[in-house]
């Protein structure tokens, strides 16, 4: 019985240790949540406004002759996946490397420390991605996209919806949609639309790609907030269930030496 006691506050100790570690990272979780997502909002307002851009150029007749907006009919896709630098964020990274296994064949561009680990070498901190490494990589994959390199540029990211909601989802960038575009409000452009629409298309999916990055990491630190917020939760309760088994096994080697104290004296 006296084994039983020791086992159990060993494992209560172990528990206990858990649960300050789980405490703590939520505590940094929540800390950095307001600074993700007010980067959040302001990345989402510059991709809606280079958007609208793109969207009233692409409604031009004449845009239609870009080779962003035709396309390529030969090659694989290509797609960035972004994915968290750390785990314990409960199904973030998992529910990612789901959504992107459906398009085994394409070639992938990681993004975060997970992904890299997933699918190679790529940019490494999706914490620290900056708009020097997004003009970096977009201008590259705008360079591959008019060789023809590839067919489809996607990007697999964390949608942010609230700290308590985040949805795994895949866009797709290139080539540019004429499908639900907006006829031309008379802007005039110049020197003229086809111009400015191939000179704007790597800061456009520049523009996006950090909002998804940026939209990930929030939704990558709300995840793990919850997560630690989830852990901390079922390390308390088994620190009561194990101090309830404590207290009985305690109890009940007390009552085992006074039961073989009477039985002493009674001989």
């Amino acid at each position: 019985m006296g084994a039983d006691t020791k086992a159990l506050r060993t494992r209560i100790k172990s528990v206990d240790s858990t649960l300050h570690l789980t405490k703590a990272m939520g505590l940094v979780a929540s800390s950095k949540i307001r600074g993700a997502s007010d980067a959040m909002n302001k990345s989402r307002q510059y991709s809606s406004a280079v958007s609208s851009v793109v969207d009233l150029l692409v409604s031009s007749r004449e845009c239609r002759k870009s080779p962003y907006v035709k396309g390529n009919s030969e090659g694989k896709d290509r797609i960035i996946v972004i994915a968290g630098d750390r785990g314990l964020a409960g199904g973030y990274n998992a529910n990612v490397f789901r959504l992107a296994k459906e398009f085994e064949g394409a070639e992938f561009i990681p993004i975060g420390k997970r992904a890299c680990e997933r699918f190679g070498s790529g940019f490494i901190s999706s914490e620290k991605f900056s708009v020097k490494d997004g003009a970096q990589l977009s201008n590259e994959l705008c360079r591959d996209f008019v060789h023809g390199h590839f067919v489809r540029l996607g990007v697999i990211w964390t949608k942010y919806i609230s700290v308590l909601t985040q949805e795994t989802q895949i866009s797709w960038i290139l080539p540019l949609s004429v499908e639900t575009k907006s006829a031309n409000s008379g802007t005039i452009f110049e020197p003229d639309e086809l111009t400015i629409l191939n000179s704007a298309v790597p800061e456009y999916i520049n523009g996006k790609l950090i909002g998804f990055v940026r939209e990930s990491y929030a939704s990558e630190v709300a995840a793990r907030r919850m997560a630690m917020d989830s852990a901390g939760k079922n390390a308390q309760a088994m620190i009561e269930d194990l101090h309830l088994e404590y207290n009985r096994a305690r109890q009940g080697a007390i009552t085992q030496e006074i039961t073989e104290i009477v039985a002493g004296s009674g001989t």
